[in-house]
């Protein structure tokens, strides 16, 4: 079969490799559509900490069950749709105990320590099966769907902790996919009020305000985004900041735009080599605001993400806008590495 594996930084290659064998515990999946992110672009450029030998890439995997392990956990049958998780939790330490499985200590990810999706099969490992991390997609939504929710499932859980009420005034930093889906969750879950879209892409910025019609876009590069705010909200400030751009700058326009008792998301993670930020504490402490950090998803973000996009409450297949086949998997990276596509999925 065809897979595209990480062998080092920039040396990423479409190989033929053998069709992986099923073990007893485990369920084989023909692989329908794999959505690419940011991710995978620092991946093939960067490598991973936790990517130590050749590896199939691709962790927004969506399939048909073709073979179901003797031992393998969760009934599943030949043919099911389903959907798998890509963060996945040891279910067993002090985190996962608590029900914090977004932050498990042991935390292993397919496309990393397990082969993904950029293949035209894959194994889902028994780890996947052992936290209920395969999820069977309702009738009504799609494989392509199905594979871009990891992303909504991260999404869901960093609004989840914001405390987010009904009319709050919402900006989010970040045009790419992650945005996009921000202001869905928060239209379309919380019932935000006004809802402002930043970015310091004029091409990008424009794409995704079109298919997500925030209240208000601002382009960073041209204008104070802070004094923007403040104009908009009459003095006040934002009541909930999502910053979903790996960006230093972002991080410090949150705290100084945030209004009293603010909500901040700390969204978007920085760069190793420059992850300090300049933070007025007064604001924070007279404020009163409420800085969030927000890692991955736990298998229960992912039910709820197809459960919205299941009953129509938060669309996303209108937000994939290039689907390529496997052959142009680099093809899709290089689209994803420039902004000129919202969310990329591959059909092997």
């Amino acid at each position: 079969m065809k897979a595209l594996r990480f062998y080092a930084p920039e040396d990423v290659r479409l190989e033929d490799v053998p069709e992986p064998v099923c073990g007893p515990t485990e369920v084989k999946i023909k692989v329908r559509n794999c959505s690419t992110c940011g991710t995978d672009v620092k991946i093939l450029h960067n490598g991973h900490v936790n990517i130590t030998g050749v590896t199939i890439m691709g962790h927004e995997i969506a399939g048909e069950v073709v073979e179901v392990g003797a031992q393998a956990r969760g009934g599943f049958a030949v043919g099911d749709r389903v959907q798998v998780i890509a963060a996945v939790p040891c279910g067993e330490c002090h985190e996962c105990a608590k029900g914090w499985m977004e932050v498990c200590q042991n935390q292993t990810s397919v496309g990393y320590q397990y082969d993904g999706g950029f293949a035209e099969y894959m194994i889902v490992p028994e780890q996947v099966l052992k936290v209920d991390g395969l999820n069977h997609i309702p009738d009504n939504v799609g494989f392509d769907e199905a594979s871009a929710l990891e992303p909504f499932a991260c999404a869901i859980n960093a609004q989840e902790q914001l405390g987010i009420e009904e009319g709050d005034f919402t900006v989010v930093f970040g045009a790419g996919p992650i945005g996009c889906m921000h202001i869905r969750i928060a239209r379309g879950v919380h019932k935000v009020g006004p809802v402002v879209l930043v970015d310091i892409n004029a091409e990008r910025l424009k794409m995704s305000a079109d298919a997500v019609q925030p209240d208000h876009v601002i382009n960073s590069a041209e204008e104070d985004v802070v004094a923007k705010v403040m104009e908009l909200t009459g003095g006040r400030g934002a009541d909930v900041v999502i910053t979903a751009t790996p960006a230093n700058i972002t991080q410090e326009q949150a705290i100084a735009m945030a209004a009293r008792n603010g909500r901040i998301s700390f969204f978007g993670g920085l760069p190793k080599t420059n992850p300090i930020i300049n933070c007025d504490s007064n604001l924070v402490h007279y404020r009163q605001l409420h800085i969030h950090g927000a890692n991955g998803s736990a298998p229960r973000h992912h039910k709820a993400a197809l459960h919205y996009v299941s009953t129509g409450q938060i669309p996303v297949k209108d937000l994939i806008t290039a689907r390529l086949p496997l052959e142009r998997a680099m093809e899709a990276f290089d689209i994803v590495a420039k902004g000129e596509a919202i969310k990329v999925t591959i059909e092997p």
